[in-house]
């Protein structure tokens, strides 16, 4: 028997410990139920607080409870209070209550099988406060992907460690994507976005920045929706919690590619004008008053100021870039640019790479993207010296340039269209190339469109004394020296001189009489006007070709079988272009048919 001493202990001990109970309950917000088939069977006084109830001895009846479900939630509790007791199995759900003060709260509902297998136990939690928060942070989520979607820029929100999670509307729109389908994108992998010569340095800088935490930016390459690329500037910014641990990436992507194209147009504008001030110049302005010069100039001013393609001919020294930029600054480009390409001086393995540019990795060498000549002058003029020099597989991609107005990277099957002028220019004879294969027919057809022919220096001898008078005040100026008369003899000498340099030669005799002049007046030796001296065949020595040109020609044409072309030809014996000695043979009436080998 348990006498009445220990029975008051233990009812004390059940009453504190109910009061606890209760007092945990209402600092959680948190009440206790018991509820079978037939109903409730118990509420705690704190379930009746977050109802609104005054506390009861009698839990309310199930019509009773519903009447507090809010309407709009009723027909849901009510399939859950019957799911629960078919399946007999625990529950969690949250439902709205309208309190009898007409407030509205959010009551959370867990609830277990009871341990003697008959109902159920669980608890009743006021989260009101917690989904008003939750519902104001879904509500700012959603204004913020607003705005997020009217930003120019790309913007993504990527995970701790940089899985993906969100991308804005800007972003799949350019990259034709729907979100689902590039959170399953692999950075990197076949069908990435980026660049595949990026992807490597976007994964190395980014695993770095996993380890350090730290802020950075880069520049890549994204594909769009139609399979072209454009450069973006990346920004990649950390977000941390409280404990400093990295929860989000957020990344904006800026489009630069408008600006890399500058530059490097710029690059390539640089090079090409540093290439012009270090080459030698002939001279500043076109000199001369003779008809034939006059017959040239007058072509000029019709034809630049269209657009048509010009094919300057000329022997080597004649001026042939100095009338190509002519043609440019009297055309509609004159403000833009004038890119100047000696495709002689180009290695022929690179030249479709100096022409039309390449990307990484096209060839051995290629450590980056680089743009070519064609791309340099978008917008303005392109000079192409020595045409006849292209190997045959760049005629074949400049006449594709010439016929689509659009060119190929080397590495690249992406067009990239240009508006550019194309003036080019040969001391070769190009017909005579074609006939032997050396040149596209096509090509010169395409090329061909106004043909302007440079007259060489001995056709307008009458041209030499004002360009004696030219040369002579430039460089007198340059070297700081006063020259005011030029030697009668001298004059002569210059006059009847052939010229095989054309103005070249006179800049280059001009300049070291001025260098080499101790007074006033200018003083040319008459050594440096005359060619080496040669022994022909038959014995007959030759000191000038003014004086005995064609005894010297006979002589080496004697020594080649009548060949003139070629490095065994005559006219590399001689020393002058191939097109100047053509000309002097049919000047002097050669016949070279009478010099070839017989069968």
């Amino acid at each position: 028997m348990i006498d009445a001493t220990t029975i008051g202990s233990l009812e004390a001990q059940l009453q504190a410990t109910l009061f606890y109970l209760a007092e945990g309950e209402r600092l959680a917000h948190t009440g206790s139920w018991a509820f079978d088939a037939a109903g409730f069977k118990h509420w705690s006084s704190e379930l009746f607080a977050i109802h609104g109830l005054e506390p009861a001895g009698k839990a309310p009846s199930l019509p009773e409870y519903m009447a507090l479900v809010h309407p709009e939630d009723r027909q849901f509790v009510t399939q859950e209070i019957e799911k629960m007791l078919v399946d007999h199995h625990g529950f969690d759900f949250t439902k709205r209550i309208v309190r009898p003060d007409g407030t509205i709260r959010h009551v959370r509902c867990v609830g277990v099988p009871a341990a003697h297998g008959e109902g159920f136990v669980g608890t009743g939690i006021d989260v009101t406060e917690q989904e008003q928060l939750t519902a104001a942070l879904r509500k700012s989520e959603v204004e913020l992907r607003q705005i997020l979607d009217l930003a120019p820029q790309l913007i993504a929100v990527l995970g701790p460690k940089r899985e993906r999670l969100y991308a804005n509307h800007t972003a799949l729109t350019y990259l034709g994507s729907t979100l689902d389908e590039w959170r399953q994108r692999v950075m990197g992998a076949p069908g990435s976005e980026a660049h595949p010569d990026d992807a490597e340095r976007i994964k190395a800088v980014g695993d770095r920045a996993i380890i350090s935490g730290s802020p950075y930016e880069l520049e890549v390459r994204l594909r769009a929706a139609d399979g072209s690329y454009r450069w973006f500037l990346a920004r990649y910014n950390p977000v941390r919690d409280d404990q400093g641990q990295i929860m989000r990436w957020y990344v904006a992507c800026t489009d630069i590619d408008d600006r890399k194209r500058i530059e490097d147009r710029m690059r390539n504008e640089t090079i090409a004008l540093r290439e012009d001030l270090d080459r030698a110049s002939m001279f500043e302005e076109i000199v001369g008053s003779s008809s034939a010069l006059q017959t040239v100039l007058a072509q000029v001013a019709k034809v630049a100021r269209t657009d048509s393609t010009v094919l300057i001919l000329g022997e080597t020294g004649t001026g042939k870039e100095l009338l190509a930029r002519a043609v440019h600054k009297r055309s509609r480009r004159a403000s833009a640019a004038f890119i100047g390409v000696n495709c002689a001086a180009i290695p022929p393995s690179l030249v479709a790479s100096e022409l039309f540019g390449h990307e990484k990795g096209a060839f051995t060498g290629a450590v980056q993207r680089r743009l070519g000549r064609f791309e340099a002058a978008d917008g303005g003029t392109i000079f192409l010296d020595e045409i006849g020099e292209l190997p045959p597989e760049v005629q074949v991609s400049l006449l594709r340039v010439l016929q689509e107005r659009a060119i190929e990277r080397v590495g690249s099957s992406h067009p990239i269209a240009v508006d550019v002028r194309v003036l080019a220019a040969t001391n070769r004879d190009l017909e005579a190339a074609v006939e032997r294969g050396m040149f596209r027919e096509d090509l010169f057809y395409r090329l061909n469109v106004f043909p302007i022919r440079l007259p060489p220096l001995r056709e307008r001898v009458e041209d030499i004394s004002i360009l004696v008078e030219y040369l002579v005040d430039r460089f007198a100026k340059q070297t700081g020296k006063i020259i005011r008369n030029v030697e009668k003899q001298t004059l002569q000498r210059l006059t009847a001189y052939d010229w095989p340099g054309n103005v070249r030669e006179l800049q280059n005799v001009i300049e070291r009489a001025i260098v080499l002049s101790e007074g006033e007046t200018l003083v040319i030796d008459e050594s440096w006007l005359k060619r080496k001296q040669r022994k022909p065949s038959n014995g007959t020595g030759v000191t000038t070709l003014a004086d005995g040109e064609k005894a010297l020609i006979e002589a080496a044409l004697t020594e080649t079988h009548g060949r003139v072309a070629g490095p065994r030809g005559a006219a590399a014996k001689l020393g002058i272009p191939r097109q100047t000695l053509e000309w002097k043979i049919r000047n002097l009436k050669i016949d070279k048919l009478a010099f070839r080998r017989p069968a």
